[in-house]
């Protein structure tokens, strides 16, 4: 059975004093879980203070992007072995924020994911379409494109040590959520696409929604049969929202 993960993704938020709280108000509600996993992905300049705070609890801790360059003149660039000085376990990568706002494609992202693969990162891959291309019935195509492009560069048995996390660009921050009938059905799509290279690597991928989850909505979402846990947004943000959803993975 797979075992449910819930990703937090900071964004371009945070701050000492109030990443601390945040954590604070996280930690008492989720250390008796053992049936799912949690981690918080944090803004590059916070990564130390998330590691000096989370060390040794149960809540893991990641990054937000990464450089697909081992090192070299790419100023402003940040490296996965220097993600891993810090404690990082995971990585986003391809969000839909950097494919729309930074111009990254699916070639680029595979060559990120790659470089987290090396460096001993679990990347968690974001695939997922716009309202447009959901509106057009792309969905499929679209996602199978991005998926496409991680597999022909590391295999399906590269895939297999990331998560795959679907994250339905119209869903995204405009409080729209897509029903868990849905999410389900994009997702049994992706865990297909993936079996057609490999059953075994299919079976066990850890699949994320990553649309809008909250902690009203987190329960009937990861009740659906290929849904393993979600990419949280905006209610990574709030300690009791990011709690109740955590809770309602390890149920």
């Amino acid at each position: 059975m797979r075992r449910k993960l819930v990703a937090g993704n900071w964004k371009m938020h945070g701050g000492l004093a109030q990443n601390q709280a945040l954590l604070e108000g996280i930690l008492p509600g989720v250390k008796g879980l053992r049936t799912a996993d949690c981690v918080v992905c944090a803004p590059f300049p916070y990564l130390a203070q998330v590691q000096a705070l989370l060390k040794g609890t149960t809540v893991a801790w990641g990054a937000q992007n990464l450089s697909q360059h081992p090192s070299g003149a790419f100023t402003g660039e940040v490296s996965a072995s220097m993600l891993r000085d810090f404690g990082c376990r995971y990585v986003i990568v391809g969000h839909s924020e950097r494919r729309q706002l930074y111009g990254e494609d699916s070639a680029t992202v595979a060559r990120k994911f790659n470089a987290a693969l090396d460096a001993g990162l679990t990347p968690i891959f974001c695939v997922g379409e716009t309202l447009e291309q959901r509106e057009a019935g792309a969905t499929e195509k679209v996602v199978a494109e991005q998926l496409d492009a991680v597999t022909g560069l590391v295999g399906a048995a590269g895939l297999g040590r990331a998560v795959v996390a679907y994250e339905p660009v119209w869903a995204i921050g405009t409080g729209k959520t897509a029903t868990p009938d849905q999410a389900q059905e994009v997702h049994a799509f992706i865990r297909k696409r993936i079996a057609e290279s490999s059953a075994d690597v299919a079976a066990g991928q850890q699949i994320l929604y990553g649309g809008s989850v909250k902690g009203s909505n987190a329960k009937e979402l990861f009740a659906m049969a290929d849904i393993d846990g979600g990419l949280i947004g905006g209610a990574s943000l709030k300690a009791d929202e990011f709690v109740t959803i955590c809770q309602a993975a390890a149920q």
